[in-house]
C-alpha cells in the first residue's frame, strides 16, 4: 500500500496558499493542480499529493487530534528550510529541527502547524535510505 494523497482542510485558501507555496517547494513539492474556489495540490517526488481545500461538507476545518502527515525529506537541509519557511509564513512551532533519538539514532525531524492548526512533520532518517 502507498498513500495517494493527503488532504489538509483550510478556512482561507489565500492564507494557506501563501504558507504551502513557501514550505512545500523546500521539500521537492511542485504545485500541480489549482482549482479556483476549491483548492490546490502539490505533487512530490514519489507521486504523492498534498491537497489543501475547505472541507467538502462546508463545515469548519478542524485539525484532527493525533492526525499528522509525516513528509519525508531527502536531506536535513530540506527540513531546516521547510521549518524556516513555515515559521516565516504563519506556521507555529511544534518542535524545531533536530535529532529525535527516541525514533532512532539518525532520525531528524521538525514539527509545525499550518495557519489552520493542521500539524505536520518533516522527517529524514539516514538509516532508511
Amino acid at each position: 500500500m502507498s498513500i495517494d494523497y493527503v488532504m489538509m482542510g483550510t478556512s482561507n485558501l489565500e492564507r494557506s496558499s501563501a504558507f504551502y507555496d513557501a514550505v512545500l517547494p523546500c521539500l521537492g513539492g511542485t504545485l500541480d493542480t489549482v482549482i479556483p474556489g476549491y483548492g490546490f495540490s502539490y505533487l512530490f517526488r514519489n507521486g504523492t499529493r498534498l491537497w489543501v481545500a475547505p472541507p467538502y461538507n462546508r463545515e469548519a476545518p478542524l485539525p484532527g487530534n493525533g492526525i499528522m502527515p509525516g513528509l519525508r525529506c531527502a536531506t536535513r537541509a530540506e527540513i531546516d528550510a521547510a521549518y524556516a519557511a513555515a515559521m516565516t509564513h504563519g506556521g507555529t512551532d511544534e518542535g524545531p529541527p533536530g535529532l529525535r533519538p527516541l525514533y532512532g539514532p539518525t532520525f531528524y525531524g521538525a514539527y509545525v502547524r499550518d495557519p489552520d492548526g493542521n500539524k505536520m512533520s518533516f522527517v529524514h532518517d539516514e538509516s532508511s535510505h
